[in-house]
């Protein structure tokens, strides 16, 4: 007999709240979720593998319409290979562009940190001088005044 898992039990597993859970459902992220006989819901396997696959790609930033249309096609079976295929690369490709700019997040805070602990920061170099921000903005920071 297949274990069956109750909501707060999937809850507590996955550190997901019982209420996105459900909201899951009625948006069609999830398949219909069996109820026992007092009408509560349990998981099954499938169902607890399918979510981690939607929790997953939900961590990586996909939106949720798009896992909705990926779910619904997936519900659709193999003849959406292709179309499913393109929905994960177009989520993919926003991923490396994410990196990319975090990237340049990360190496541009790197190195003011590695300013600030070098002392060179102190040599009378603003950020305004250092990215050449004041040549663009001398005459803003003015109408401002």
């Amino acid at each position: 007999m297949e274990k069956k898992y109750t909501i707060t039990e999937v809850s507590n597993k996955y550190d997901i709240n019982a209420n996105t859970l459900r909201y899951y459902e009625r948006i069609g992220l999830l398949p219909n979720i069996p109820r026992q006989s007092n009408g509560n819901r349990y998981f099954t396997e499938k169902l607890l593998n399918w979510l981690e696959m939607i929790i997953c790609l939900r961590h990586s930033g996909v939106p949720i319409e798009a896992l909705i249309d990926y779910a619904k096609l997936l519900q659709k079976g193999p003849k959406t290979l292709e179309a499913r295929e393109e929905l994960l690369r177009e989520q993919l490709d926003a991923l490396y562009l994410k990196k990319k700019n975090l990237q340049r997040s990360i190496d541009r805070l790197e190195h003011k940190i590695g300013l600030y602990e070098s002392k060179e920061i102190l040599d009378e170099q603003s950020y305004f001088e250092e990215y050449e921000i004041r040549k663009d903005q001398k005459n803003s920071w003015k109408d401002l005044q």
